[in-house]
Parts: C-alpha cells; sequence; structure tokens
C-alpha cells in the first residue's frame, strides 16, 4: 500500500513538471505578440485574394498562417535566450522561463531550431519559396539583427528592428500571390510606423529598468521629453500611413471613416502623454496601440468584404 501511494506521488511529481516545462516553452514562443503577428498575416492573405469568405483557400491560409507562426515564435526564443541575463534585471521580463530557471539554454536551442524547421517545411510545402525566403528573413532580422546588435547598439533599434515586425501582413499576402506588390507595402508601412509610436511608451514607463539592463533605448539615451516629441512624430506618419490604401484603392470609404476614428482617438492618448509631466499616460497610450492596430487591420478585411 505505501509503494502505490509513494509511485503515485511521484507519477503526479512527473506530470506536474511535465505540464510546467510544456508552459515553459510555450511562453518561450510569446503567444500574445505571435497571436497579433498571425492575425495581420490572415488578414494580408484575405486582402490579397478577391474571394468571398466562402471562397477562399482556407487550407492553403491556415498551413501558411501556421508557418509564419513557428518562425515567428522560433525568433522569439532566440530573443529570450539571447536576452535571458538582461532579462534577470528587469521586473517586466525577470519571471520568464530563461531567468527563472524553468528550462535551460540547450531546451531553448532545441525548440527554436525545431520551431525553425517545421516552419520553414510548411511555407515551402504549402505556400512559396518567396513567402520562405522573406519570413526566413524576418526571423533572423528580428532574433539576430534587432536582438544582437541593434537593441543594443542604437537607440534607434526599435525603428529599424521594427521591419522585422512589420513584415507578417506583407507575408501573408506574398504566401498568396507570391509576389510582391504596392499593396502589401503599404500594409507593412502601416505596422512599421506604428511600432516606435507603440513601443516608446512602454520604454518610457520602463526607463530605469532598460538604463539597469544597459539598453540604449531611446528614453535613456536621449531623454523622455526627446521620445515624447518622436512618438508625436511616428504617430503623425502612421495616420498618414493608414489613408494610403484609400488612397491606392485597396479600401473604401467605410475602412476610411474607421480608421479616422481610430486615429483621432490614437492622437488623444498621445496628446495626453506628451502632456503629462509624470508619464501617467504612457501605459494607456501602450495598451490602446495594441487595440488599434488589431482593429484598424479588422476594418481592412471588413471593409474588403464590404465591397466584393
Amino acid at each position: 500500500m505505501k509503494t502505490h501511494v509513494i509511485n503515485s506521488v511521484y507519477a503526479d511529481t512527473r506530470s506536474a513538471d511535465y505540464i510546467a516545462k510544456v508552459k515553459a516553452v510555450y511562453e518561450l514562443g510569446k503567444p500574445k505578440v505571435v497571436m497579433l503577428i498571425m492575425f495581420t498575416a490572415v488578414v494580408g492573405m484575405i486582402l490579397a485574394l478577391p474571394y468571398h469568405p466562402y471562397d477562399l483557400p482556407w487550407i492553403k491560409i491556415f498551413w501558411s498562417t501556421l508557418g509564419i507562426g513557428l518562425l515567428s515564435s522560433a525568433g522569439a526564443v532566440i530573443n529570450h535566450i539571447v536576452d535571458r541575463h538582461a532579462d534577470a534585471k528587469m521586473f517586466r521580463t525577470l519571471n520568464r522561463p530563461l531567468p527563472k530557471g524553468r528550462l535551460n539554454k540547450v531546451t531553448a536551442l532545441f525548440v527554436a531550431f525545431t520551431w525553425t524547421t517545421l516552419g520553414l517545411i510548411i511555407l515551402l510545402w504549402q505556400a512559396n519559396l518567396l513567402v520562405t525566403i522573406l519570413t526566413l528573413m524576418a526571423m533572423i532580422g528580428y532574433a539576430i539583427i534587432y536582438t544582437m546588435f541593434l537593441k543594443r547598439t542604437t537607440p534607434q533599434n526599435i525603428v529599424w528592428g521594427g521591419a522585422a515586425g512589420a513584415a507578417p501582413p506583407l507575408l501573408g499576402w506574398v504566401a498568396m500571390t507570391g509576389e510582391l506588390s504596392l499593396e502589401p507595402v503599404v500594409l507593412f508601412l502601416i505596422i512599421f510606423f506604428w511600432t516606435p509610436a507603440h513601443f516608446w511608451p512602454l520604454a518610457i514607463q520602463r526607463v530605469e529598468e532598460y538604463r539597469k539592463a544597459k539598453f540604449p533605448m531611446l528614453p535613456v539615451t536621449h531623454g523622455i521629453a526627446y521620445t515624447k516629441k518622436q512618438i508625436v512624430l511616428y504617430s503623425g506618419l502612421l495616420f498618414a500611413t493608414t489613408l494610403l490604401p484609400l488612397v491606392i484603392g485597396m479600401s473604401g470609404v467605410a475602412y476610411f471613416i474607421s480608421a479616422l476614428g481610430l486615429n483621432a482617438m490614437f492622437g488623444f492618448y498621445v496628446y495626453r502623454l506628451y502632456m503629462s509631466a509624470e508619464n501617467d499616460g504612457a501605459m494607456r497610450l501602450f495598451a490602446y496601440s495594441i487595440i488599434y492596430l488589431m482593429l484598424l487591420f479588422a476594418f481592412l478585411l471588413a471593409d474588403h468584404f464590404l465591397y466584393l
């Protein structure tokens, strides 16, 4: 009887350890960020196809989204590996799997290799060579060029590193068409200009943590007042870029009106942060910017079906 109880406890412990490791691997992939990446990629795919929902190639869309998601997650894992020591110094990141010791570096490297390999195979199998190459380049841009070099050497790191994060809708478009055109470049530019306006409020809020971790983020190197001015600048560029879909005939009036409303609210939060001496609007702008991007692409999608 005692042996049975011991074995049962041992089995429960093993099961709990396994679940904890699976959860830690899941966290390595930055699932919230990757979900947004996959959503914008799917929007790019659907916008590239002049079909009603019931005519869309949903199987191809599924596999292409999975391939892009796996490579994005692999890039996130490499980011975790490279930043593990700095993450341990920052309150926002100290509970991540590697600095907390819930996973080791070798396991993380294996996960990154596996997800990269599977993602490349899926994209080659279900999509095309061009999107496979571009997705791999985006992963390398984020995991290697941004994480290892730009993040540690220039206060403009989030601007140039943001090019990798801006790629998903372009990748989605290319996955369906096999070619580049003006429309996916516009989608790319929307996220490219959104990224600094989205991330720098967080950097303002966490400026002392970035200083402690020795990351040359803009508020650390140039001060908060200068960073606020840059947020205003990139917000203006973002607003102008979000109107381009109507200009090039990619969308209609419904999207245009929706974009104006979303931009007005974004401008309100930017103004509050810019005028605030205590920077208490930073996290409100950061949180709204995520909702903003999701709704902007959702309205692009709705407008697309409205005019079919």
